[in-house]
């Protein structure tokens, strides 16, 4: 059974850092690109972030852009985003999703398996 678990969030003032996880198990997270998507109140969710299989390409909503820094550690099963400087309109719930496929493409646009989310609060 896939599961996707999402931790991390919380109340964070503007500039601070959080470091979301993504805990994955049913299937082998080495062979999946992982996604972190977002979704403010009111508004549409975005896509933030992918990795790839191996890790070896990434990429960044401009908007997070030289903010958010995506890794992985396959031997923990566990995908990470680490925020950095961190803005109100970066309040979200945050998901981590796949759609079991080694591109990020496809976990981008149609993806399959989702976390339950982490609330991101960034206010003063």
């Amino acid at each position: 059974q896939v599961q996707l678990v999402e931790s991390g969030g919380g109340l964070v003032q503007p500039g601070g850092s959080l470091r979301l996880s993504c805990a994955a198990s049913g299937f082998t997270l080495g062979s999946v690109a992982i996604g972190w998507f977002r979704q403010a109140p009111g508004k549409e969710r975005e896509g933030v972030s992918c990795i790839n299989d191996s890790g070896s390409t990434v990429d960044y909503a401009h908007s997070i852009q030289g903010r958010f820094t995506i890794s992985r550690d396959n031997a923990k099963n566990t995908v990470y985003l680490q925020m950095n400087n961190l803005k109100p309109e970066d309040t979200a719930v945050y998901y981590c999703a796949t759609h079991l496929q080694a591109r990020c493409t496809a976990t981008m646009t149609f993806p399959a398996y989702w976390g339950q989310g982490t609330q991101v609060t960034v206010s003063s």
